[in-house]
């Protein structure tokens, strides 16, 4: 395994593969100093009839590690999935700007569940987790006119929901109750907190954490 470098606050014990292509949840590892790999997994997310949002986040994040780790059997691999929900009903990516438009006056005015799922499955030491997150997120009630006009920056269109709360879409959010990275795609604090459990990661040694803005003297 690679050793710490300078800045990590943690580091891996074990070959880590991200099984996903989320620029967001790489971006979260990566700050933590986290060395992985990237593995996208290409699984059927069609949901179930009469399937709920929390069941179908953790069936989605469990297919996708399991994918991955049927090739990577010595590392530890970490799927999830994040879908946002109001009364029940799951609402993914928008299909086209009508689409995105419809999903964003439903949400509008309205607080909804972010969920995401997330698995952590690493063969060689027999550890399959896999649990879920919720948020409760608090729209604002704007008018159609700022919805268009947000659906015609293009960020809505890849997702979940049809807005981004760490870009443009963070003006549609009046609220946030519980954890903001899960409403971004990856529960960092409970993701972390299980990974140190099961000894998958450590906190990189103090003396290699140096900081040039605060050098030890």
């Amino acid at each position: 395994m690679p050793s710490p470098r300078p800045a990590d606050l943690f580091f891996a014990c074990v070959p880590l593969v991200l099984a996903s292509a989320s620029p967001r949840r790489q971006d979260f590892l990566a700050r933590l100093g986290l060395q992985f790999q990237v593995a996208p997994a290409d699984i059927d997310e069609t949901l179930h009839a009469d399937e709920s949002p929390e069941p179908f986040a953790r069936r989605m994040a469990a297919a996708k590690a399991e994918l991955v780790a049927r090739d990577r059997p010595d590392a530890c691999v970490i799927g999830a999935d994040t879908v946002v929900a109001l009364d029940g009903t799951v609402f993914g990516k928008p299909r086209d700007p009508d689409d995105a438009l419809a999903i964003l006056q439903t949400l509008r005015g309205r607080t909804h569940q972010v969920i995401t799922g997330v698995a952590v499955v690493c063969p060689a030491r027999g550890i399959d987790e896999v649990f879920t997150v919720s948020s409760e997120v608090s729209f604002a009630a704007f008018p159609d006119d700022i919805l268009r006009a947000y659906i015609a920056t293009g960020e809505p269109m890849d997702k979940a929901g049809a807005y981004a709360i760490q870009g443009r879409g963070a003006f549609l959010v009046r609220a946030i109750a519980g954890s903001c990275s899960n409403v971004v795609g990856l529960p960092v604090h409970d993701l972390v907190a299980v990974l140190l459990h099961h000894r998958l990661v450590r906190v990189a040694p103090v003396e290699q954490r140096r900081s040039s803005d605060h050098p030890l003297p």
